[in-house]
């Protein structure tokens, strides 16, 4: 017959198709288990050694003032309790010679504007270092707590040598499979790349039925385990995350109460400031700054729960976006620093809610922009655009993939006035509206945010009448 396919290059081609598909699968999930494993285990350690860390910093406070006996004790202290530390205090000295990495720039940089940070040996290097430091509270020197990760690293080694090993096993037993199932029948290989090409995309549930005692059937049952351990492993990040929303949630709840106690005192105190000698009215300023700022970030946190929860629901009704642009910049005292162009816009929509989206747009250009600022409100076939621009510093290419992420600052010492968390919300409450919200952004010439805000709501929003 005309076109007909010699049996032998058929079932070679179904062979070699097999074996790519079960190599590719392997690869995917093996792969993919590992660099998660990889993660977990490395962020496990990082927390525990952080944890550690500051527990050491404050016990390293009992030995100040660091006198040169003070600083002996204390290294030999450490060293006793089995911590590797190094002391920064002016010169370096570690407790243990062979644990003495020598601190790098940024995380020398990190510590002395006082945060928490770390670095990590390079891929390869023996002893594998975990490196921890902050500087001791009320003194100015640095303490670096040293963790040996040798048991981390070779652990994951091992599991790459058998993954690997694991993974040329599915590949010769893919073969031999395939060139079996190839002779008795086609349908079980196109079972078997459906499967795969189901689980490459995502759906997790798939699994092979599993019949008879042959060869395709202990495959299918291997791969079904396969599988199963993955969406283990992604049901148990998947809770993780919802843990951690619900921490976030918790924690801004529980501090909801003190913060409120905060405010009223620092009102009262924001009143007497006149009365406060020179020396003392400063850190009075400060500390009235500082609790607002906290309470800014409690209800950022309460918001962006409540966001998470997807328990927020939309009330709209008609709202002329202009009129609210002017009605933020007047509320803000902003109405000299942003000109806003465009006609009457009406839209359905919740007016919190896009209220919401605008004001911390332009409290980010105004803020953080500088320059000129400007919001244009436009339409076009069913849709509202806002842009939101300044003719500031601009956002560097490598920051701009994560200006929406929570808590993510472009200064690396969060010096900023804000809290990392305003155009997080943004976008999740433009997702909520049905909405777009995009950044462009040029170093030196400025930066432009978009809004793209459908006219009609979207249909599980509830309508108020105005």
């Amino acid at each position: 017959m005309a076109g007909r396919v010699p049996a032998g290059r058929l079932r070679r081609r179904l062979v070699i198709a097999f074996v790519l598909i079960a190599g590719v699968s392997a690869g995917v999930l093996a792969g993919g288990s590992y660099l998660m494993l990889r993660q977990a285990r490395f962020d496990g350690s990082l927390q525990r050694a952080a944890a550690d860390a500051r527990y050491q910093l404050v016990l390293a406070g009992q030995f100040l003032p660091l006198t040169d006996a003070r600083r002996a004790d204390l290294l030999a202290s450490f060293e006793g309790n089995g911590r590797h530390v190094l002391l920064v205090a002016g010169d370096t000295t570690a407790s243990n010679p062979r644990y003495a990495p020598t601190p790098g720039p940024d995380l020398r940089t990190a510590v002395a504007s006082g945060q928490l940070a770390y670095q990590r040996s390079p891929d390869g290097a023996r002893p594998h270092l975990l490196v921890v430091g902050g500087r001791i509270p009320g003194s100015t020197a640095e303490l670096y707590v040293v963790t040996v990760e040798d048991d981390v690293v070779d652990g994951l080694h091992q599991l790459r040598t058998a993954l690997a090993v694991g993974g040329a096993g599915v590949l010769l037993l893919a073969a031999a499979v395939g060139n079996t199932l190839a002779r008795r029948t086609l349908e079980p290989v196109g079972r078997a790349s459906r499967a795969a090409r189901a689980v490459a995309e995502g759906l997790l549930d798939t699994r092979l039925p599993v019949r008879g005692r042959d060869e395709f059937s202990a495959w299918a049952a291997s791969f079904n385990e396969m599988a199963a351990a993955l969406e283990t492993k992604i049901d148990a990040l998947s809770a993780a995350r919802a843990r951690e929303r619900r921490f976030t949630g918790d924690v801004a709840h529980e501090l909801r109460t003190p913060v409120t106690a905060l405010v009223a005192a620092a009102s009262l105190l924001a009143e007497q400031l006149d009365a406060l000698p020179a020396d003392a009215r400063r850190a009075a300023e400060l500390l009235v700054t500082d609790v607002v700022r906290l309470r800014r970030l409690v209800e950022e946190l309460m918001e962006i729960s409540r966001l998470d929860a997807g328990r927020e629901v939309l009330a709209v009704r008609p709202v002329d976006v202009v009129a609210l642009l002017r009605g933020i910049l007047d509320s803000r005292g902003w109405t000299g620093r942003v000109t806003v162009t465009g006609d009457a816009t009406p839209v359905d929509t919740d007016p919190r809610r896009l209220e919401r989206v605008l004001a911390n747009l332009v409290a980010n250009a105004v803020e953080h922009g500088g320059g000129a600022v400007r919001a244009e409100v436009r339409r076009t076939a069913g849709v509202v655009t806002v842009e939101v621009s300044d003719e500031g510093p601009g956002i560097p290419a490598t920051h701009l993939p994560y200006v929406f992420d929570r808590f993510y600052k472009a200064d690396p010492s969060r010096t900023g006035p804000g809290s990392g968390l305003g155009l997080a919300i943004a976008r999740e409450n433009a997702r909520l509206l049905g909405g777009r919200l995009g950044v462009r952004s040029e170093v030196g010439r400025g930066t432009r945010f978009e809004l793209e805000l459908p006219v009609e709501p979207p249909e599980e929003a509830d309508r108020c009448d105005a």
